[in-house]
């Protein structure tokens, strides 16, 4: 070996290892947040402004403080920590969002700049902004008694069952009397829970309930209805509708296990019956098969329509399986271009849900 390289040797080792040392240092956090990201829900322009509060914890053996915060847009304003904090202290850091700036829904970002090199961190505030309406009756058609809502139906959309799901409801108040949380009874399933956030909703003033649906309580998968009683006082009785998609949650699966896990295979997955009497009773099959190494499990089979019939002979699929499932359509009363949706629940962690879609033109 020459003595260029024996020279060369220390320096390329220097530099790999300085360049480890680098490496190792910036996969280390300066700052450990409880939460990067914060959902302010939604937010009513009259009520001003909210805020929203991020904790840290500084982990490194040099003092830290915050040197710069920056904002995304002048409807944030943002108050923090000064001092200097050692290795295991904590600091806090609030944002406060004006909701007049802007209308639905925003995402605004914050840039926390600390005195340490590579010490930046981005932060999130999110929700959903509900500008005063200038002409309430027309905002809130729906009314029930002294309430007015935008719409005669909640929506929750799609539900998962890993955790409840909240929505906010927005609620004008028409009477001459404050509507009063404390007076708030609820009357419905035990898996829908209901809450006013305001103290009092003022005459000629709305607020915000909160609907909290647990979609694992439920104990069912698929399009959901059910009816709520809401009961502030005698002249204040509320019936409402809740309507729900509830999914199985599944968690990822790692790669190694793709090919082991259940798999639903459907055939055909579309039908077409092309021109059509309404007098006369249709029947299809489509196959649906088990292409994992685990039992396959059919958890629901669900139709858009009265009109649907289906039948299958069990619940539960084999690997390498293929069971018959029998689809009967009575198109009586309709007529044109029509689509029906069928839906197959299983424990296909990857296709937990999937579509057989029925076509016709009827004559």
């Amino acid at each position: 070996m020459s003595r260029i390289q024996n020279a060369l040797i220390p320096v390329i080792f220097f530099a790999l290892s300085i360049q480890n040392i680098q490496a190792q240092d910036a996969a280390i956090p300066r700052l450990i947040w409880k939460v990067n990201k914060v959902d302010l829900g939604s937010l009513l322009e009259e009520e001003g402004s909210k805020v929203a509060e991020f904790e840290f914890t500084h982990t490194q053996d040099s003092l830290f403080f915050i040197e710069q915060v920056i904002t995304d847009c002048g409807c944030t304003t943002v108050d923090y920590s000064r001092g200097t904090l050692r290795v295991g202290e904590s600091g806090k850091l609030k944002v406060s969002f004006d909701p007049s700036s802007t209308a639905g829904f925003f995402s605004r970002m914050i840039v926390v700049r600390g005195n340490l090199i590579g010490s930046q961190d981005t932060l999130y505030i999110e929700g959903t902004s509900i500008p005063m309406p200038e002409n309430p009756a027309l905002a809130y058609p729906q009314k029930e008694g002294n309430l007015g809502f935008r719409l005669d139906k909640i929506n929750l959309g799609e539900v998962l069952t890993n955790g409840p799901k909240v929505k906010q409801v927005e609620i004008f108040n028409f009477g001459k009397e404050p509507i009063l949380r404390k007076e708030l009874t609820y009357t419905g399933p035990d898996y829908i829970k209901v809450f006013q956030q305001e103290a009092q909703i003022l005459p000629n003033q709305r607020g915000l309930l909160d609907v909290v649906y647990d979609g694992l309580g439920k104990e069912e998968l698929g399009y959901i209805e059910d009816q709520v009683l809401l009961t502030w006082a005698q002249e204040n009785a509320v019936s409402l509708e809740v309507i729900a998609n509830i999914f199985e949650y599944f968690p990822p699966i790692p790669k190694e296990q793709l090919n082991q896990v259940p798999q639903l295979s459907i055939s055909p997955a579309e039908i077409d019956l092309r021109g059509i009497s309404a007098n006369t009773i249709h029947t299809k099959m489509v196959s649906l098969t088990n292409k994992g190494r685990e039992m396959l499990e059919i958890r629901k089979i669900q139709g858009n329509c009265d009109c649907l019939l289906l039948e299958i002979p069990k619940m539960t699929v084999d690997p390498g399986e293929s069971i018959e499932l029998k689809i009967t359509f009575n198109p009586k009363g309709r007529k044109g271009i029509d689509q029906r949706n069928i839906y197959v629940f299983s424990n296909d962690p990857l296709n937990s849900v999937q579509s057989i879609v029925l076509k016709s033109r009827v004559e």
